[in-house]
């Protein structure tokens, strides 16, 4: 029974020998195919993904977008890139639009920001400091899925760019050198065009980017007023605006006003002086003979 124990024993590690051996003869065979000149197989895709637990861990990109009613948009976009330069951010982009040379005050401004992805409530809420902010919407998007399936095929090609290397060191012929080097080239491209990607992606979920629309006071933002304060605020304040162009004009006018009255009233006395005259000038009838 012992021996009989013993046999099986051996023969079951005998063949697990023989089982690591063909599998390193097949990796072998692979390689030196390789640098005999065959083609370079593709990288495989890279395995699961990774379970993300820690919320710390997960890439989100933010984006935002706000408007404000400000007395002068283009020192209000001044402020804003100010705001958003002392928080670690960026302006990419800001366009002012002036409705009349001499009045600034009635024209727009647009920016678009990059802020830090930490920073973004802290100067959405220092936005109520530079006017009133009438509409604020955030969106965020969770990419980590994304950003895992980049680094696993980054690692990968890193992993086939390095065997290459070492195939073309090893390299038996000119054929097999050429064949490696020019599979090498591909998988160096592909390298560097999900790296790119993969800045990009790492660039937005670092700064998220806000959109920023400056109006003059009492000017309702592009769509209207969603509610009835707002509606009323903007009507009133519409109001006020047109009481005041209208003491404008009417600034405007008095002087001649004044000055048309003035000359009626000389032409009215004129003419009332000329028709005393004629009056008190006139011939007296006789007085009809008493009988």
């Amino acid at each position: 029974m012992r021996r009989l124990l013993g046999t099986a024993v051996a023969a079951l590690a005998v063949t697990v020998l023989v089982g690591c051996s063909g599998s390193g003869s097949d990796s072998g065979s692979a390689e030196s195919g390789t640098s005999s000149g065959s083609a370079v197989a593709e990288p495989g895709s890279p395995g699961a993904e990774p379970a993300v637990d820690n919320a710390a861990d997960r890439q989100v990109v933010k984006t935002a977008t706000a408007s404000l009613a400000v007395s002068d948009p283009a020192h209000g976009a001044q402020r804003v890139s100010e705001l958003v330069e002392s928080a670690g951010g960026r302006v990419d982009e800001r366009t002012e639009h002036t409705a009349s040379g001499e009045d600034r005050s009635e024209g727009t401004a647009d920016l678009v920001v990059r802020v830090p992805a930490d920073a973004l409530t802290g100067v959405l809420a220092d936005l109520d400091d530079l006017g009133d902010v009438e509409d604020v919407s955030v969106s965020r998007s969770d990419v980590t899925a994304a950003a895992v399936d980049l680094d696993a095929r980054i690692s990968a090609l890193k992993t086939s760019v390095s065997r290459l290397q070492a195939l073309m060191d090893d390299a038996a012929s000119t054929e097999a050198l050429l064949a490696a080097e020019k599979a090498l080239s591909e998988r160096q491209e592909k390298l560097e065009s999900l790296q790119s990607q993969r800045a990009l992606l790492a660039d937005q979920v670092e700064l998220s980017t806000l959109t920023v629309h400056l109006h003059p006071v009492g000017v309702a933002p592009a769509g209207g007023p969603s509610g009835f304060l707002e509606g009323l605020g903007t009507g009133w304040a519409a109001l006020v605006s047109t009481l005041g162009a209208a003491a404008v004009v009417l600034g405007v006018l008095l002087p001649w006003l004044a000055v048309g009255g003035l000359v009626t009233a000389g032409v009215l006395m004129t003419v009332r002086l000329a028709r005393r005259r004629t009056t008190s000038e006139a011939p007296v009838p006789p007085a009809p003979p008493t009988g």
